[in-house]
């Protein structure tokens, strides 16, 4: 009996432990962050329309969009982004910036501590997010004066420290004020069922799984870097010039305005 009990004991401590990795990861905090966003977006009155996890074709394989919004007044692409610490960032960083600050006990002196300063990035979300409106806009061009909206949602322990952005970036507690802001109906009842249908055809999550989408990713990642690495923009074929800007130098389009893309 208690050699029974030593083995449900180790058995229950090594579930725990690899719990706690599991639970660490950034995967399960993208879905944790996800279903948190989809709560609040179920608050919706019946006539917003909810997708959620949603996977596009585009011209050099699939996005994913972790939820859109149809309504009448536009239809809302959000991303959502669960992270601690302070964020930094602006449209034009290729990156932003993620600073978490801990107070950390000396292991021998526990009565003094010292602060572990950890600085990490993230690709930018509101190109990502501009990038899910604009694959949106093109399966609905149809409705050529229907809005798409693109958001940037943040979950979780967040502080938007310093974030300059021309869309939406937002705490998860104020997306229902942002979405319940527009008024403007651009769509009747028939139009509305029918922009429903459309996306909801175009989703292919169920033939896509998640290894599929993030080969497709990945190809398209290296595709960008060898055309960067060459000096050419991956935006619009333009050629890569070295400029000076408010935080350094960087590189951008030659095509400028017409092009905007930049890159450290």
């Amino acid at each position: 009996m208690v050699e029974l009990l030593s083995i449900l004991v180790a058995v229950f401590l090594v579930v725990v432990v690899f719990y706690g990795i599991y639970t660490s990861t950034a995967s399960y905090k993208g879905r944790e962050g996800e279903n948190r966003v989809h709560n609040i977006l179920m608050q919706l009155p019946d006539d917003y329309y909810i997708f959620k996890d949603v996977i596009l074709k585009t011209k050099k394989g699939t996005t994913q969009i972790d939820h859109i919004v149809v309504s009448k007044y536009g239809v809302f692409a959000i991303e959502t982004k669960n992270y601690r610490g302070e964020i930094y960032g602006d449209d034009k960083r290729e990156y932003w910036t993620q600073i978490i600050v801990t107070d950390v006990t000396y292991a021998k002196k526990w009565w003094k501590t010292y602060t572990y300063v950890k600085k990490s990035r993230l690709y930018n979300p509101v190109k990502q997010s501009l990038a899910h409106a604009y694959t949106i806009k093109n399966r609905l061009a149809d409705w050529k004066y229907l809005p798409v909206v693109p958001i940037v949602v943040f979950c979780g322990e967040a502080v938007l420290a310093n974030v300059e952005a021309s869309i939406h970036v937002v705490y998860d507690y104020d997306l229902l004020d942002v979405i319940r802001g527009y008024t403007t109906s651009y769509l009747n009842d028939k139009d509305l069922q029918d922009v429903v249908t459309r996306l909801d055809v175009e989703n292919v999550r169920e033939v896509v799984d998640d290894r599929t989408h993030l080969k497709n990713v990945k190809a398209k990642i290296r595709e960008e870097n060898m055309k960067v690495s060459s000096g050419i923009c991956p935006k619009c074929g333009g050629n890569l010039v070295l400029r000076n800007g408010k935080y350094g130098s960087f590189y951008g389009c030659s095509n400028y305005p017409k092009c905007r893309y930049t890159v450290k």
